[in-house]
C-alpha cells in the first residue's frame, strides 16, 4: 500500500476537530488512472455531514476571526514546514490518485509549501486605508474627524477543489481563507480525496483549532449544494468546470453570497510568423502535454501564422512523438494517463470529429488497444477548422490543435471567438505586434514569449467571461474573503 493512504483502507471526514466515518458508512473506491486498480475507499459524505461541517465552522467563526494575525501566521508557517517534510509521501499520493507524473507532482508539493508561507506573510499586508476627512465638504464637521477602513473576515468559506491539482489549488483556497481569519470547509474532488486528507492531518497537527478547518468528501450535487446553500456560508471558492461554476453561482446568489470561480478555458497560444521556433515549440509541448493537458491554462488552441505553420506543425509532431508515456510513478514518465476511461474516450471522439471536418492527424489520436490505465497518446492535429469540437469545447487532454491564420486580425478574431477568457500566449520577436495583441485579447492574463500555463502563486490569477469571477493569488483572494468596514472618529472637544 502507498504510504499516506488510510491504514484501514477507508478514509474519514474531519468535522469540528474530530475524524468521523460518513453518516450511513458509505464509501467508494478511488482508482489509480495509471493501473486501473483501486487505491483505497473514500468516504461518501451526506448532506447531514455537510451541514455538521458548516455548523462546526460557524461555531469557530468568532474565535478564529479574533485570533491575532501573528498567531494565524505561525500556524500557517507550521503547515508549510510539515508539507515540506512530507514532500515525497504527498507527491506519491498525487501521482497515484490523479496520474500526474511524479516529477510534476513534486513541483506541485513545492508550490503548496510556498502557498502557506506566502499566506502567512500576506497577513501583514491585509490592512485598510486612511482618508483625509477634511477634503470632503459634507457631512459638516469633517475638520475634526479621522476616517479609515479595516478588513473583517467574511465568515465561513467553502473551498471546492479540482482533481488536477489536488494539493496546490485546494491549498490556495484553504490558506487564503485561514489567513484572512475565516473558518474553512473544504470539499476536495472525489477523484483525489487522500491527498486532501493527508493535508488535513497536517493542518490539525500544525495547530488549526477545532472547527476552523473541516473537510468532507462527497458528491457535488448533494454535499456540494448543501455546503453552498447553508445559511452560515458566506463565500464559496471553486475551481472546476464552467457548468459546475454556473451551478454554484446560481445557488450562492440566492443567499447573496460571494463567489470566487476559476472555471474552464480554451487558452490560445498565438505564434506569429517571426516567432523563434526554438522557444515556441518547446513552449507548446509544455503548454499542451504538461500533465496530459489536464490544466485549465493548457494551450488548447495553437494559432499559427501561415508562413511558419508547416515548420511549426512538423517540429511539434516530432517532439510529441518522442515524449515518454507511462505510469505516473515512473521517474522517466513525461506524459501520464488522463483521469479516467471516460475522459480518454471523449478525447478519441473529439479527434474523430476534427478529422471528419478535414483536420489532419500528425501523431497520436487513438487510444491504446491494450493495457491497463486510462492513457491517451500525445496527439497533434493540423489544419483544424474553427467549428471542430476540439477547439469549441475544452478538451482537457494531451491534444494539440493547430489552427492556421493569415493576418493578425484573424488571430484576434479566432482567439476571442469562444465564451472563455482565461489566459493566452503570444510568440513573436516584434514586441509592438505582441503588445497590440495583448491589448485586444479578452483574457485574464497574457504571456508574451512564455507559455499559457504560466502562473505565480502570489499574483492575481483568474479569467473573464465564462472562465471565472474574482481572482486568486494569495493577497487577492484574501481581499475577496474580507469585508471592508469604514470607521470614523470625531475628536472635536
Amino acid at each position: 500500500m502507498i504510504e499516506g493512504l488510510p491504514p484501514s483502507g477507508r478514509g474519514s471526514l474531519l468535522i469540528g476537530g474530530a475524524w468521523h466515518p460518513p453518516t450511513g458508512h458509505r464509501y467508494a473506491p478511488v482508482i489509480d488512472p495509471s493501473t486501473g486498480k483501486p487505491l483505497a475507499e473514500a468516504p461518501l459524505a451526506t448532506a447531514e455531514d455537510a451541514r455538521a461541517a458548516i455548523e462546526a465552522a460557524a461555531a469557530a467563526e468568532e474565535s478564529w476571526g479574533r485570533t491575532p494575525g501573528h498567531a494565524r501566521g505561525r500556524v500557517l508557517r507550521e503547515v508549510s514546514a510539515r508539507i515540506r517534510a512530507d514532500r515525497e509521501v504527498l507527491s506519491r499520493l498525487i501521482a497515484s490518485e490523479v496520474g500526474k507524473p511524479i516529477a510534476d507532482a513534486r513541483i506541485e508539493v513545492d508550490r503548496a509549501v510556498g502557498v502557506y508561507a506566502l499566506a502567512a506573510e500576506e497577513i501583514r499586508q491585509l490592512g485598510g486605508e486612511s482618508y483625509p476627512a477634511d477634503a470632503y465638504e459634507l457631512p459638516a464637521g469633517n475638520e475634526t474627524r479621522m476616517l479609515f477602513t479595516v478588513r473583517d473576515p467574511i465568515g465561513v468559506v467553502v473551498a471546492i477543489g479540482p482533481f488536477n491539482f489536488p494539493l496546490n489549488l485546494l491549498s490556495h483556497k484553504i490558506a487564503s481563507g485561514l489567513a484572512a481569519g475565516n473558518p474553512v470547509v473544504a470539499k476536495p474532488s472525489s477523484s483525489a480525496p487522500f491527498t486532501a486528507l493527508r493535508l488535513a492531518e497536517h493542518l490539525v497537527a500544525a495547530g488549526v483549532p477545532p472547527g476552523a478547518f473541516n473537510l468532507v468528501v462527497g458528491p457535488g450535487r448533494s454535499v456540494g449544494d448543501t455546503l453552498v446553500e447553508h445559511p452560515a456560508t458566506r463565500l464559496v471558492t471553486f475551481t472546476g468546470s464552467t457548468e459546475m461554476g454556473k451551478h454554484i453561482a446560481e445557488r450562492a446568489g440566492r443567499g447573496a453570497k460571494r463567489v470566487i470561480l476559476e472555471m474552464g478555458g480554451l487558452d490560445p497560444m498565438v505564434v506569429l510568423d517571426d516567432a523563434p521556433l526554438d522557444r515556441a515549440v518547446p513552449a507548446a509541448v509544455r503548454g499542451v502535454f504538461g500533465y496530459s493537458g489536464q490544466v485549465c491554462t493548457a494551450s488548447k488552441r495553437l494559432l499559427v501564422q501561415e508562413g511558419i505553420a508547416e515548420k511549426f506543425s512538423q517540429a511539434l509532431a516530432e517532439r510529441a512523438r518522442a515524449l515518454k508515456v507511462g505510469p505516473a510513478l515512473e521517474e522517466t514518465t513525461e506524459v501520464g494517463p488522463v483521469i479516467d476511461g471516460t475522459a480518454a474516450a471523449r478525447l478519441e471522439t473529439l479527434v474523430h470529429d476534427a478529422t471528419r471536418r478535414a483536420a489532419t492527424v500528425l501523431v497520436g489520436g487513438v487510444r491504446p488497444a491494450e493495457g491497463a490505465g486510462s492513457f491517451f497518446p500525445p496527439t497533434v492535429l493540423d489544419k483544424v477548422p474553427e467549428e471542430a469540437r476540439v477547439v469549441q469545447e475544452e478538451p482537457f487532454g494531451p491534444v494539440a490543435s493547430i489552427l492556421r491564420f493569415a493576418k493578425l486580425d484573424d488571430a484576434i478574431r479566432i482567439a476571442n471567438a469562444t465564451p472563455y477568457g482565461l489566459q493566452a500566449a503570444v510568440y513573436t520577436r516584434d514586441l509592438a505586434r505582441a503588445f497590440r495583441l495583448a491589448q485586444r485579447l479578452r483574457v485574464g492574463g497574457v504571456h508574451l514569449n512564455d507559455p499559457t500555463s504560466l502562473r505565480w502563486d502570489a499574483l492575481p490569477f483568474g479569467g473573464v467571461r465564462e472562465s471565472g469571477l474574482g481572482r486568486e493569488g494569495l493577497r487577492y483572494a484574501m481581499q475577496e474573503m474580507t469585508e471592508v468596514k469604514l470607521v470614523s472618529v470625531n475628536y472635536a472637544d
